[in-house]
C-alpha cells in the first residue's frame, strides 16, 4: 500500500487555516504535520507537500520557495491570480485561488498522490527510456563548435587519453567528453562498454570470436571487467 503524503499548511489567516485543515482531514492519504502562521515557523519541517499562502507579513510565499531544501511539492493557496506565471517558474504543482471548493482541492492532491505511486514512477522511467531510445542524434562539443552526430551512424567509441574518438560510418570525431558523459547522452539499450577504452554500438557488431568484436574492419577487445555485463546484455537480444 502506498504511504500517505505528509503535509504542512502555512497560512496567516485563521479562517483559511481552518478550511484547509478541514479539507486535509477528509482526505485519507494526507497526514497533516503542522499548521503555521508564517514560513519562518515552518522552516524545520520537511513535508512531502506544502500548502503555501503568498501574501504574509514576515516572508511572502514566493520568496520562501527558493529557500526550501529539500523542496517539497507545493500548492499555492492565494486570493490573487497575478502570481501564476511566477509560480510556474518556481515549479509549483498547483495554484488554488481562494475561495476554492473541496472538489478543486481534492483534484489537486489526488493528482499529486497518484504521481507519487510506485507504478506511476516506474511508468515515467520507462517513458523516458523509450524517448531516449528513439532519439535520432546527439550534440557534442568538438573543439570550438557544437557538432550534431546521428546516433545510427556511430560504430564505436575509442578512448584516447584525454579525448574520445567517435568512429562513425563517415568520419572520426574527437571530443573532450569522457565515457560517463557520453553514455548519459546515448540510449543505453543500443550501446555497451566492452573495455576501458571502447564502447560499441550493438547493432553494428559483425561478429564476436574469442572475446574480440569485429565492427567494420576494426577488431575490439572485450576485457574481463566488462565481459559479464556485455554478454548478459546480448542475451536480451536473443
Amino acid at each position: 500500500m502506498q504511504e500517505k503524503l505528509t503535509c504542512c499548511i502555512i497560512e496567516d489567516e485563521y479562517l483559511a487555516q481552518e478550511i484547509l485543515e478541514e479539507y486535509v482531514s477528509k482526505v485519507p492519504f494526507l497526514e497533516l504535520k503542522g499548521t503555521y502562521m508564517s514560513p519562518l515557523e515552518a522552516a524545520a519541517d520537511k513535508p512531502d507537500l506544502l500548502f503555501l499562502d503568498i501574501n504574509m507579513p514576515d516572508l511572502d510565499g514566493l520568496s520562501f520557495i527558493p529557500m526550501l531544501n529539500p523542496k517539497p511539492m507545493i500548492i499555492l493557496t492565494t486570493a490573487y491570480d497575478q502570481y501564476a506565471l511566477k509560480a510556474y517558474e518556481l515549479e509549483v504543482k498547483d495554484y488554488l485561488l481562494k475561495p476554492f471548493t473541496f472538489e478543486r482541492f481534492y483534484k489537486a492532491v489526488l493528482r499529486l498522490y497518484q504521481e507519487q505511486s510506485p507504478r506511476h514512477i516506474q511508468e515515467k522511467k520507462e517513458e523516458k527510456a523509450v524517448l531516449k531510445n528513439e532519439q535520432e542524434y546527439i550534440f557534442i562539443k568538438v573543439g570550438h563548435r557544437i557538432q550534431k552526430v546521428a546516433i545510427r551512424d556511430i560504430l564505436f567509441v575509442e578512448g584516447m587519453k584525454d579525448y574520445l574518438r567517435i568512429h562513425t560510418t563517415d568520419e572520426k570525431i574527437m571530443t573532450l567528453l569522457n565515457f560517463a558523459k557520453l553514455e548519459e547522452l546515448l540510449p543505453a539499450q543500443n550501446f555497451a562498454r566492452v573495455h576501458r577504452s571502447f564502447l560499441v554500438a550493438i547493432d553494428k557488431i559483425d561478429h564476436i570470436e574469442k572475446n574480440r568484436i569485429q565492427i567494420a574492419d576494426q577488431i575490439i577487445p572485450i576485457s574481463d571487467t566488462y565481459a559479464d555485463a556485455f554478454y548478459k546484455m546480448l542475451k536480451g537480444f536473443q
